[in-house]
Formats: C-alpha cells, sequence, structure tokens
C-alpha cells in the first residue's frame, strides 16, 4: 500500500501499516519527511507516479484538499485496481467533488475523516471516519483497520465523513468555549477553581446535596434522589 504525505498524520499512519505487516511506499512533496520509517521497511520513491503504481491501496493525508488536488490531479498514472482513500480535513462539498473527479477517472474512491491525535493512530484509541462506495469500503476495511481501534463506514455519500467531522468538532469547540467561560464567570465571583471544578464534575471537596443546586448528590447510581434542587434551608 502507499501512503502520500508524511507531515505528522501521514507519518503516524504510515507506521501503523507498517505495525501491521503491511507493505508500504510512501512520498513527501518534501524529500527527507520519511523519518525511521525506511529503517522499518517503508520504500520511499521520488514521485507520485511511483508511489501510485507502488500500492493497491492508496491513503492520502496532506495540509487540505488544495493540495490534494495539486497532487493528483494531472497524474497520468494508470490507477485500475486501485483504490484511493482521502483522509485529508476538509468540507463535505469539497470531498464530493473530490469523489466526482475520481469517478470520472475510474477511481474507486472513499473519503474519510481522522478524529483522534497522532499517537493514538494504531493503537485501540484511534477512531476513523469513511463515507463513499460500500464495495469499496469492504475491499478495503481489513487493511484500514490497521489505523484504529474504530473505523466507521457512515454510507454511500462522500461528504458524510466531512459533515460529521465538522460537526464533531463544533461540539469540542462549543464545549471549550462554555468550559472557558464558566470558569471566567466562577472566578469573577470569587470562586477557587479547583472548588469549581470538584463540584461541577461531581467528583471530591461536594457540598452536601442539600446545599448543592442541581447537582449530583452522593448517592447510588439509580436513586432517584441523585438530583436535587436548591434547599432554601
Amino acid at each position: 500500500m502507499t501512503v502520500l504525505g508524511l507531515g505528522p498524520m501521514g507519518h503516524a499512519l504510515a507506521s501503523a501499516f507498517l505495525n501491521a505487516r503491511h507493505p508500504v511506499t510512501v512520498w513527501n512533496r518534501t524529500p527527507g519527511k520519511a523519518g525511521d520509517l525506511p529503517d522499518r521497511g517503508a520504500v520511499v520513491v521520488d514521485s507520485v507516479q511511483d508511489a501510485v503504481r507502488a500500492g493497491e491501496v492508496i491513503v492520502v493525508c496532506l495540509i487540505d484538499y488544495d493540495a490534494v488536488w495539486a497532487t493528483l490531479e494531472d497524474l497520468p498514472a494508470n490507477w485500475e485496481n486501485r483504490r484511493l482513500i482521502n483522509l485529508t480535513s476538509g468540507e463535505p462539498a469539497q470531498a464530493r467533488r473530490m469523489s466526482r473527479w475520481a469517478s470520472a477517472r475510474g477511481i474507486d474512491y472513499l473519503d474519510g475523516a481522522i478524529l483522534t491525535p497522532t499517537p493514538a493512530i494504531g493503537t485501540p484509541a484511534g477512531a476513523v471516519l469513511l463515507s463513499g462506495s460500500l464495495d469499496v469500503y469492504e475491499a478495503v476495511r481489513e487493511t484500514m483497520d490497521a489505523v484504529g481501534g474504530t473505523v466507521t463506514h457512515l454510507g454511500e455519500d462522500p461528504g458524510q465523513a466531512s459533515a460529521y467531522e465538522v460537526a464533531l468538532l463544533d461540539i469540542f469547540a462549543t464545549s471549550v468555549n462554555g468550559i472557558v467561560h464558566a470558569f471566567a464567570l466562577a472566578s469573577a465571583e470569587g470562586i477557587e477553581p479547583e472548588r469549581f471544578a470538584a463540584l461541577a464534575t461531581g467528583i471530591g471537596g461536594m457540598l452536601p446535596c442539600s446545599h448543592a443546586p442541581m447537582l449530583p448528590c452522593s448517592h447510588a447510581p439509580g436513586d432517584d434522589h441523585a438530583f436535587r434542587s436548591a434547599d432554601p434551608g
């Protein structure tokens, strides 16, 4: 198989495929980014065409879709019996456009999104979303299992992986902003951050239930008194 792009995530992907005992060919626009991959068995090539020729499954992970276009658009390589999996972050519309480009050239294509940081790749904590042709997914599923503990196919629409990623990032950003605002508000009222965190998470240093408006109390899970409203006394 082949990995195009050896930034931190591309390097992690190539490493995971090597750990799973797949033969791996790698390419990067800037030479010298392969690190320890050649010592572990990866073949480094100088051209995208050679990289595509070397693998049946081609995983591309670049900085953005513009970089993917610049790398692949005019590629004269023969894509017969090869499958392209794009794990570059972007927008759903970009994923669908890329899928149309691939389809017009007879390229089997899946778009994807990686939901975990590089240290999680190749471990049970890894999580990858894929969308596009179910037949293509079934053909590469065993290979892609190497990149994470959970590889999920979201359906035939190639834009779904990107859509999920954007929506999940929105949840994350909103949650972080909410936490920052809550601590700032508590601090403005003279509340110690440690005490606020303990009460907010329901662990350690908790006030008695009757003094903690709408906070979890110490009753066992399932107790119908697990939450109480404010006690004016």
